[in-house]
This record gives structure tokens, sequence and C-alpha cells, in this order.
């Protein structure tokens, strides 16, 4: 089972962005899906997450300019990011969980120019 994430890139503050994630190795699907950022040096955080039923949780941070979605049928999470600001760079990784275990996709990194 392998997630692999895309849609990261420059962009200016204001701008919008989104981030795709599709599984792949299982017809099944996960559980909750999710995005995480990290900066250098600095720890990994949530950005967002979605359960299988739909239910979301933001990062304050991120709360009314990102919305988190999927596509069930296809282990497909997306992430839009709207009103981007310098602060919202860093690498973003693309989390699931499936059958009692933690997948992480590789990041996409996202670079904000003020």
């Amino acid at each position: 089972v392998q997630l692999q994430a895309s849609g990261g890139g420059l962009v200016q503050a204001g701008g919008s962005l989104r981030l795709s994630c599709a599984a792949s190795g299982t017809a099944f699907s996960f559980g909750t899906l999710g995005w995480y950022r990290q900066a250098p040096g600095k720890q990994r955080d949530l950005v967002a997450t979605i359960t299988a039923s739909g239910n979301t949780n933001y990062a304050d941070a991120v709360k009314d300019r990102f919305a988190i979605s999927r596509n069930g049928t296809k282990n497909t999470v997306y992430l839009q990011m709207n009103s981007l600001k310098p602060e919202d760079t860093s690498n973003y990784f693309c989390y699931g969980y499936y059958r009692r275990r933690d997948y992480w996709g590789q990041g996409t990194q996202v670079t904000v120019s003020s």
C-alpha cells in the first residue's frame, strides 16, 4: 500500500494550490486520510484530516482557508489551499490509516512567496 502526493509548487501570497494524494495497492477504503506539514527543523504538524464518513478536522492556522475532501471509491484525498500565506511554506505529507497502520506519502513542497 502506498500514498502518492502531488500538486505542490511555488505561488504568490494570496494564491491557491490544490494538493492530491492517491493510495494504491488496495481495493479497500482507507479510514482517516489527511495532510500534515513539516518545515525544516520543525516538527510535523497536522493540517487537516477527514474520516471515512466525511468528518473533517483542521488546524486553527488553516481554518477558513483550506478545505480537505476525499473520493472514497478511489482512496484519494485532496487539499484545496486558498489565501496562501508565506507561513504556509512547508513540505506537505499525506497520511492514511488503513488496517491499524499509519501510512505516509512522500512530501510535496509548497512555497509561498511574499
